[in-house]
C-alpha cells in the first residue's frame, strides 16, 4: 500500500479524534465555536476521511491488480473534498461551500464504485460478492443525502421526512457499506472459500441489513408494521452471527493464533465489539429497549462509537497490523493500548450516564470531566500509532 495513502488516512482520523475532543472539552471549559458546526465537521472527517478512504485504499490495494494509478488520482480528489469540508463545517455548517465539497465526495464515490465494480479483481466469489454489495449500499445510502434538501424545502429540519432521510444514509453507510466491505477483507485475510454456509449468511445479512432500518424508520413514524419488520431484522441478524461464528472459526484458529500478539488482540477485540453490536441489535426487538435509545444521546452515541471505533476501526487497524503495512513496535502497542483503553472507558462513562438518566438520577459527579479526560486516549494512541507508521520504511 502506498504510504503516502495510508498516512493521509490516518491524520484524517487523528483530525477527527481531536475534533471529538475539543467538542467533549465544551462541557468542562469555555470554547468560542459553534458545537454543531463542529459536530458535524468531526463527523464528517471520520466517516469520510478516516474510514471511507481506508476501505477504498484496501479495497485498491487487495482487488486491483492492475491500472492503479487512476484510483490513487481519485483518492487526491476525494482527500480534497475532506479538506474543503474541515474548512468549511465549522464557520457555516451546512452552507454553499461545505455542500459543493459534500457533493464533490459523493460524485467521487459514485466514480469509485463504477470502476471498481468494473475492474474488480476477485477469485472468490462470495469476496466478490460481499465487496458488490457493499458498493451497492454506499450508492443507495447516498439516496438519503439527496433527500435532504427537498425535505428541508418542503417540511422543514423537524419533519419526519428529513430524520428519516438522515437515518436512512446512516443506517446503510454503517450497515452496509462499511461492514459488508470489513467482513470482505477480513474473509480474505482469512481465506474463506465459498460454501454453503457462507451462501446462507450472505443472503442472511443481506435481508438482516435491510429490515433492520424499520427501526429508525420507527423512531419517527410510528406504525405497526415497521416493529415486525424489525423484529424479524433481528431474528435474522442472530442467525448471521451464528453462521459467522461458524464460517471464522477454523480459519481464525488456523492463521490468526499465528500471529503476532498485537494483530491477535486487535482482531479479538474488533470481532467481540461486532458480536455485541450484533445482540444489542436484537435487543432492540424489546419497544422499551428501542424507545430508551431514542430518547437518551448517550447511548445512541455510544453505539455509534461501538460501530465506528470498535468494528469498523478495530478492523482496519488489525488489516494494517496483519498486511505488515504497519510493523510492531513498542510505540505501536502502546498506542494500540491507549486506543482500546480510552475506548472502553468513554463506552463504559456513556452507558452508565445514560442509565443514570433513565432512572433519573441526572448527572454522575464530574462526568464531562471524567468522559474529556477518558477520551484523551483516543487521539493519544492514533497519534502513536502515526508515529509508529511514518517512521517506518515503504512497504510495498
Amino acid at each position: 500500500m502506498q504510504k503516502k495513502l495510508v498516512a493521509t488516512c490516518l491524520i484524517n482520523f487523528l483530525i477527527a479524534a481531536l475534533l471529538g475532543l475539543v467538542l467533549r472539552y465544551a462541557f468542562v471549559g469555555h470554547l468560542d465555536f459553534n458545537y454543531q458546526f463542529l459536530t458535524h465537521t468531526h463527523s464528517h472527517v471520520a466517516i469520510l476521511g478516516w474510514v471511507y478512504l481506508m476501505i477504498f485504499t484496501l479495497f485498491v490495494h487487495y482487488f486491483i491488480p492492475k491500472n492503479k494509478r487512476f484510483y490513487t488520482k481519485l483518492f487526491w480528489v476525494t482527500q480534497l473534498a475532506v479538506l474543503g469540508m474541515l474548512f468549511s463545517f465549522p464557520f457555516q455548517g451546512y452552507a454553499t461551500v461545505s455542500i459543493i465539497f459534500s457533493t464533490l465526495h459523493i460524485l467521487c464515490s459514485y466514480v469509485f464504485a463504477f470502476k471498481m465494480w468494473k475492474n474488480l479483481k476477485a477469485k472468490n466469489i462470495l469476496i466478490k460478492r460481499l465487496i458488490k454489495w457493499s458498493l451497492a449500499f454506499m450508492v443507495l445510502s447516498t439516496i438519503g443525502v439527496w433527500c435532504l434538501g427537498p425535505a428541508v424545502g418542503l417540511l422543514g429540519k423537524a419533519s419526519a421526512f428529513y430524520q428519516i432521510a438522515i437515518q436512512y444514509f446512516l443506517h446503510f453507510q454503517f450497515n452496509g457499506w462499511f461492514l459488508f466491505a470489513v467482513i470482505a477483507i477480513l474473509f480474505h485475510q482469512l481465506q474463506v472459500q465459498p460454501s454453503k454456509n457462507t451462501k446462507l449468511f450472505l443472503r442472511l445479512l443481506i435481508v438482516a441489513t435491510i429490515t433492520t432500518f424499520a427501526l429508525p424508520i420507527q423512531w419517527f413514524a410510528t406504525h405497526w408494521l415497521l416493529y415486525y419488520i424489525n423484529a424479524l431484522g433481528s431474528i435474522l441478524q442472530l442467525l448471521t452471527l451464528v453462521y459467522f461464528i461458524k464460517i471464522i472459526k477454523i480459519p481464525f484458529k488456523t492463521i490468526i493464533v499465528k500471529q503476532q500478539k498485537a494483530v491477535r488482540w486487535l482482531y479479538i477485540f474488533a470481532l467481540s465489539c461486532f458480536i455485541l453490536k450484533m445482540a444489542l441489535q436484537s435487543v432492540s426487538v424489546i419497544p422499551e429497549f428501542s424507545q430508551v435509545l431514542i430518547n437518551h444521546k448517550n447511548f445512541i452515541i455510544g453505539f455509534i462509537h461501538l460501530l465506528m471505533l470498535g468494528i469498523v476501526s478495530g478492523f482496519l487497524f488489525a488489516f494494517l497490523l496483519y498486511s505488515k503495512t504497519i510493523k510492531p513496535s513498542v510505540y505501536l502497542n502502546l498506542g494500540i493500548f491507549s486506543f482500546f483503553i480510552g475506548f472502553v472507558l468513554t463506552e463504559l462513562l456513556l452507558t452508565y450516564q445514560g442509565s443514570f438518566f433513565y432512572f433519573g438520577k441526572g448527572l454522575i459527579p464530574h462526568y464531562y470531566l471524567i468522559l474529556f479526560i477518558s477520551s484523551i486516549f483516543l487521539p493519544l494512541g492514533i497519534t502513536l500509532i502515526l508515529f509508529t507508521y511514518s517512521k517506518q520504511k515503504q512497504h510495498v
